[in-house]
């Protein structure tokens, strides 16, 4: 009856211990936590906290002062050396303003004088200021030399370096030690006296009686060489999850390599395409300015002759200060889009650096052939995130196959071989000893009984691992395809908008030559001039806007498929007939 007693509050301690612990039912809804209140009841009396914290420390304080504990002597001195051992590991001693570290200045000054290493220096480039560099030969040097590229770079030699870690697991592991030096001991032993009696008949020892002594002083000489080695012979499989697992963040390291240069390439293109933009908006800018002062010239003709009034005039004058102020304001937009580029590629901004125009031709022999719906197949086979997602996925299975292996036994074979000379002196007598090999062999199997429910909870934590990683990639596909989908359209809505631009800007300008003509012949009002000039101009920044989306949103079509910059396929050798 108690034992059975005892196992029944067993259980229900063990109940009351994980009814805090318990996950939410599921994820269609809210779930309201045992625990929920306590925090929540935390959170309201948080103002409380310094108040209580403040008259604890007064209380203690004034205790040890009034009781004259001897600790107050000690104390101070205690925090005084505390204070002198971090003196130059201190935090800011408030938030309310910044503060200057101890070693600030050491870290200032060799950043003042920081130089490229060897490493560094190999990567820069080598600009020639009288070069004008393609599109083709900026994305050449970017990703030559920008910093991110070899960041990712070594991020994958790190995850290579792994993979070899894991396979060290399956060979032995061997350790030579050797060890030698002297030893001086003693050995105490007493001198004995029997006391003469007639011996017991109960099997005991007669009575003995210490009567003196005296020690024996050794001397020994040691030098020891040994060959130790261990190797797992089976294990069930974890190494080999360890090294699948591994091997998959290789993987996620490579196309994270892939995806750094894709990255790197569109950015390199964008910021080319936007400087080529900001040079026609600069020669739009230009363009107006030059039609504003026909305009004016007109204007003061007609004034001069009696045709137009000084309101005219002026207003003519501020169109054209308007103007000029639009072409500074361009000029500005233009050297902000060439310093983005020069940035993208890797490059300080005080890098001489010419590029070249957009090309002129039409980009509608360009156009994909492929369907929206390849595009979107096609993207979510070979973008490397979501390879990257697809390894991710695969290490949690690895993961949980190398905690299931923790429940299996592993075999274990250890060995060792010695060679050992061992010369010893008794009492200041000659060394002896000699020399003598050792050696052993042994065969161990470890089996895993009982660990406290630690493999069990490890293993719901790799399975809801398992299952984040899935979800993580299957909403990584509908994200890639609204990504393809959004991109296509901007694409085929840029090639449409050319068609529309192109007769705007014809249109536009056979309005203003018009207008202008008419104007000049008395024919036209000054507003109807302005508001020519006005179209003429949006005509020629809408026709340069779509051009230039077109270039864009066809990197951003290739970047979301995952052709841009993609690697060539390995070659296959053919069989030799």
């Amino acid at each position: 009856m108690a034992k059975r007693l005892l196992s029944l509050q067993l259980f229900l301690a063990i109940v009351v211990a994980r009814a805090r612990n318990n996950l939410p039912p599921s994820s269609e809804r809210a779930w309201l936590s045992p625990g929920l209140f306590n925090y929540e009841n935390s959170l309201g009396n948080l103002h409380r906290l310094p108040r209580i914290a403040l008259d604890a420390s007064h209380t203690i304080l004034h205790n040890s002062i009034m009781k004259r504990s001897p600790v107050i002597g000690v104390v101070p001195q205690f925090f005084t050396i505390i204070g002198i051992a971090f003196a130059r590991d201190d935090a800011p001693p408030s938030p309310v303003r910044p503060w200057a570290p101890p070693p600030l200045p050491t870290y200032e000054r060799e950043l003042r004088h920081y130089k490229l290493t060897d490493a560094e220096r190999r990567y820069y480039p080598a600009i020639d200021p009288h070069k004008t560099y393609n599109l083709a030969e900026l994305i050449d040097i970017a990703q030559r030399s920008n910093p991110e590229t070899r960041v990712a770079w070594e991020r994958a030699r790190q995850a290579a370096a792994a993979v070899g870690l894991t396979e060290s697991a399956y060979y032995p592991y061997l350790v030579a030690a050797a060890a030698g030096g002297y030893d001086r001991a003693f050995i105490p032993f007493p001198t004995l006296r029997v006391k003469q009696q007639t011996p017991p008949t109960n099997g005991n020892l007669p009575n003995v009686e210490i009567v003196g002594g005296g020690t024996l002083i050794t001397e020994s000489l040691l030098a020891r060489a040994e060959l130790n080695a261990k190797w797992l012979l089976l294990d069930f499989g974890e190494r080999k999850a360890t090294r699948a697992a591994a091997r998959e963040q290789l993987m996620m390291a490579n196309v994270g390599f892939n995806g750094t240069h894709q990255k790197i390439v569109f950015d390199v293109t964008d910021s080319f395409y936007q400087l080529g933009n900001a040079r026609q908006k600069v020669m739009v800018t230009q363009s107006a300015l030059g039609a504003a002062k026909t305009v004016e010239q007109a204007a003061q003709a007609r004034f001069d002759n009696g045709l137009a009034t000084k309101p005219e005039l002026l207003q003519a004058e501020q169109q054209s200060a308007q103007s000029n102020f639009d072409v500074q304001a361009s000029l500005g937009a233009e050297s902000d889009a060439r310093v983005a580029l020069i940035e993208s590629i890797g490059l300080l901004p005080t890098v001489s650096l010419k590029v070249a125009d957009l090309p002129e031709q039409s980009y509608r022999d360009r156009q994909t052939a492929d369907s929206v719906g390849e595009l979107i197949t096609k993207a979510l086979s070979q973008r490397p995130d979501l390879v990257a997602k697809l390894a991710n996925v695969r290490v949690k299975e690895q993961g949980i196959l190398k905690i299931r292996a923790e429940y299996y036994p592993k075999v274990t074979l250890d060995a060792h071989v010695s060679e050992t000379d061992l010369q010893v002196s008794v009492a200041k007598s000659d060394y002896f000893g000699g020399t003598r090999p050792t050696f052993g062999a042994f065969l161990t199997m470890n089996v895993p009984i009982f660990d406290g429910f630690a493999r069990r909870h490890k293993l719901d934590m790799a399975q809801a691992e398992l299952h984040q990683a899935e979800n993580e990639l299957a909403g990584a596909r509908d994200s890639a395809a609204r990504e393809v989908w959004k991109a296509y359209t901007d694409y085929r809505t840029a090639l449409n908008k050319q068609d529309a631009a192109e007769k705007l800007l014809t249109a536009s300008q056979s309005a203003f030559d018009a207008v202008l003509d008419s104007y000049k012949q008395g024919l036209s009002t000054y507003p109807e001039v302005v508001s020519a000039e006005r179209n003429l101009t949006a005509a020629l920044a809408t026709s340069h806007d779509t051009q230039s989306a077109i270039y864009t949103s066809q990197a951003a079509l290739a970047l979301s498929v995952g052709d841009l910059a993609r690697p060539a396929p390995p070659l296959v050798r053919q069989p030799r007939r």
